[in-house]
């Protein structure tokens, strides 16, 4: 089928989604059957305002540069759709774009909301008639879309916890006796990310606590942990994910009531809050340290492993369209385990939207303040490789296709 395609970016940026990107604009570009690449400005938003970024007019250089790129390049968006029996407004608006560009390839790059948003346009389009192959490409630095065995964006992400965490950690031992750090890791649900903090105990310089949004989390319990570790050591180190709730299921920081277009509570404050508590209460100097957007944005410290893998994603999505698929997202299987490989299949859009991915009891230890062999044997692979910035006068290099288009 000869038509357009049309990417998108959406939700929370990665230090790897820019390479999804690359890899699907170099596979359209080998195409036959693509004439145009088109890019939305700000994810489905784009196409709604009918603000589209034209990438084969981009120069060379910019796309590029897409793989050392953090962030999202042609630009992001939260923004939910409305179910079509519900208001048709938004879907109308977008057949519209799709037949004065001449669509006929549509892939989003997002997380669980951004799958939800593609099977929604996918199941107006067939009610309509009109043929287009719509594709999701996975990107959550959170890891926990199902049906992969992780996600591109993750793995970079996970790399620079664990350095920071050793950072951390070396800094804090320059005293004979120091404070308690508290390391507030992102997190709403699936506890990988501060599992990923585990990796530098490898090293001997790791947390000596971690907690997971996967077990209930006891104010109690966390002062006896804490007490315990800071008579022995003089000093006790934590990792804590913002999305931590109690045995109720009500969020720890629950700082703020503001929720996003989908309805998710804006999360952060909860290391400040334990740290507050300790010093209050068990009288132990505290600090707390918020990794914040900074995780998922240190292009410096991206795993080369992750950023092939997001480029073969943009490619496979691709590849699957005009091979005639359509209403999947592409996921990545893991054939072996102890020699890493990874293959690229499918799975139906329709399972994958709204489902959330956790860590597995068998990788957390039984204390539920660590992780076990399991989790190291699985994430140790996805961290492996460096991908060196370009640096010109001590400055990385980034696209500047958003700015300047």
């Amino acid at each position: 089928m000869k038509g357009n395609l049309l990417y998108g970016q959406s939700g929370g940026p990665t230090t790897v989604i820019n390479a999804t990107a690359y890899g699907v604009i170099k596979q359209a570009f080998e195409s036959e059957e693509i004439k145009e690449v088109y890019a939305m400005r700000h994810g489905i938003r784009g196409a709604l305002e009918d603000d589209l970024i034209h990438v084969n007019s981009l120069a060379e250089e910019e796309i590029e540069l897409l793989p050392k790129t953090p962030g999202a390049a042609f630009g992001s968006v939260r923004y939910k759709i409305a179910k079509a029996k519900d208001d048709e407004t938004d879907y109308v608006r977008l057949l519209y774009i799709f037949k004065k560009y001449n669509i006929r390839y549509f892939l989003y790059n997002g997380g669980n909301d951004s799958m939800d948003t593609c099977y929604k346009i996918s199941e107006y389009m067939k009610k309509v008639d009109y043929d287009v192959q719509i594709i999701g490409l996975p990107k959550t630095i959170d890891n926990d879309l199902p049906f992969t065995d992780h996600t591109p964006g993750f793995g970079s992400a996970a790399k620079y916890i664990a350095n920071t965490i050793m950072e951390i950690h070396y800094d804090m031992i320059a005293y004979p006796k120091g404070k308690i750090t508290i390391v507030e890791i992102m997190g709403r649900h699936a506890g990988w990310l501060t599992a990923s903090s585990a990796i530098a105990s490898l090293s001997g310089y790791g947390p000596d606590l971690i907690y997971l949004p996967e077990i209930p989390f006891d104010i109690e319990q966390f002062k006896k942990d804490v007490q315990e570790v800071y008579e022995k050591k003089n000093q006790c180190l934590v990792a804590v994910s913002e999305g931590v709730t109690n045995k109720d299921g009500e969020f720890i920081s629950s700082s703020s009531a503001l929720k996003d277009a989908f309805g998710h509570f804006q999360l952060g404050g909860v290391a400040p809050k334990l740290a507050n508590i300790i010093d209050s209460e068990m009288k132990y100097k505290a600090r707390s340290i918020e990794l914040s957007t900074i995780q998922r944005s240190a292009a410096h410290l991206q795993s080369l492993t992750d950023v092939e893998e997001a480029i073969q994603v943009g490619r496979t999505g691709v590849a699957m369209a005009l091979k005639g698929m359509s209403d999947v997202m592409v996921t990545m299987n893991r054939k072996k385990q102890k020699d890493y490989e990874i293959e690229y299949t499918t799975h139906p859009l329709k399972d994958v939207a709204n489902v959330e991915r956790v860590v597995p009891k068998e990788m957390i230890n039984k204390k539920q303040t660590g992780m076990t062999q399991a989790f190291y044997d699985y994430v140790l692979p996805l961290i492996q490789g460096e991908n060196p910035s370009g640096f010109k006068e001590g400055i990385q290099q980034f696209s500047t296709i958003l700015k300047n288009s």
